[in-house]
């Protein structure tokens, strides 16, 4: 009996052991393993992550409507390749660390493509996650430098540096100006940087930087002691550098104070038209630097304006066209590498890698976009000014 007892518990001793070795296993299996499988798909997977929600969220809103419109397109013309496309889009509500999140909850879904995110400080924390997992990403508005800091991400719009020495040049060359103030917020990566740049640009040029002005996320309502600063300092041309709901309070002020100088800013100040409860007859004569314009005549600008406008209600801004021209930027590039939706999501990544800097695009915010290896693209940027409460090109 003795011999018998040590072997039944010797026989339940190793089966316990066993057991707690084949739960281990499946609790350490890798990331990889446990990523949803594209083996034998038949739809490629676009995700998109960007703010609906918060204060910027007139940006996601119109990213997201604009690749939506996108995906129909390509999907009524035959998809990509002849496959169809799956689009699903996210809410980061611009917070870096929901934007995670929302990245890996697309992850889940599928997603085998990003586009995204729309705003910066979200967008480079993304970007972390988007490289360890060799994943391709195309943010349509992330313009920090940091952003496409690595080889698996390529931007549609221009970046901070690029817009500030744009800014200086084109106030320059139009002489716009003389005396130059600049209110910008020290806090935001994304104004800061175009500020660091125009500043640097602006040495030699026809006009002077008379006064420099600055707030935090922490102080962005009362903006009453900058605008007495500039003013004082006989500035007639304010560039404004940041997003455009603290641009509509600065607007507000400035007619309080009759203060009546030229209002410059950059692609973050497109959707003032559309902030709720703003009154819109404060910006006219604002100019902003922007690749787009909706009142441009040629016929793909037209087209996709009356379908933004049938389908939304509203006219589109400059993030609806980049993010336009980044769903088809995807598929150009797909086609030419020849991908299927079951190739895994890293040798998508390889393959457009590759081909995207070999492609040459026409598209709503450029007539002949490509990219260079570093993410940047090569386009020309315009200008344009709000009369009559709409957006139209300068001169």
């Amino acid at each position: 009996m003795k011999k018998l007892l040590s072997l039944v518990l010797a026989m339940s001793l190793a089966l316990t052991l066993f057991a707690c070795g084949s739960k281990q296993a499946a609790n350490t299996s890798s990331p990889a393993a446990e990523a949803p499988a594209t083996e034998g798909a038949t739809t490629f997977k676009i995700g998109g992550i960007g703010p609906t929600t918060g204060g910027a969220a007139v940006y996601g809103k119109s990213v997201e409507n604009a690749i939506q419109i996108a995906v129909d397109e390509i999907n009524a013309n035959g998809g990509i390749n002849g496959y169809q496309v799956e689009y699903s889009f996210a809410d980061d509500e611009h917070n870096a660390e929901k934007s995670v999140n929302a990245y890996n909850s697309l992850k889940d879904w599928g997603m085998q493509m990003l586009i995204g995110t729309v705003t910066s400080s979200p967008c480079i924390a993304v970007a972390d996650k988007t490289v360890a997992d060799n994943m391709f990403q195309i943010t349509p508005s992330g313009s920090a430098v940091e952003c496409v800091a690595n080889p698996n991400v390529f931007r549609m719009c221009f970046s901070d540096p690029n817009q500030g020495v744009a800014s200086a040049q084109y106030i320059n060359d139009h002489n716009l100006a003389k005396k130059v103030g600049i209110i910008y917020d020290s806090s935001d990566v994304y104004s800061s940087g175009i500020t660091d740049k125009f500043r640097e640009e602006a040495v030699g040029k026809n006009f002077e930087i008379v006064a420099e002005e600055q707030f935090t996320a922490d102080s962005k309502t009362d903006f009453t002691t900058q605008l007495t600063k500039i003013k004082s300092a006989g500035a007639d041309l304010v560039f404004l550098p940041f997003y455009y709901s603290e641009a509509a309070l600065i607007l507000e002020q400035a007619k309080k104070m009759d203060y009546k100088p030229i209002f410059f800013g950059c692609d973050g100040m497109d959707g003032i038209l559309t902030l709720e409860n703003f009154d819109t007859s404060l910006a006219e004569g604002l100019m902003l630097l922007t690749p787009f314009s909706a009142d441009a005549t040629d016929d793909l600008t037209q087209s996709f304006v009356k379908k933004y406008q049938d389908k939304y209600g509203e006219i589109p801004n400059q993030f609806a066209a980049d993010g336009y021209d980044c769903a088809y930027t995807l598929k150009l590039a797909a086609e030419k590498a020849n991908l299927t939706p079951s190739s895994s999501t890293s040798d998508i990544c390889n393959a457009l890698k590759s081909t995207i800097t070999t492609i040459t695009q026409k598209g709503l915010t450029g007539d002949s976009i490509s990219w260079q290896a570093d993410g940047e693209p090569n386009k020309t940027p315009k200008a344009v000014v709000i009369k009559n409460g709409a957006y139209v090109l300068a001169n």
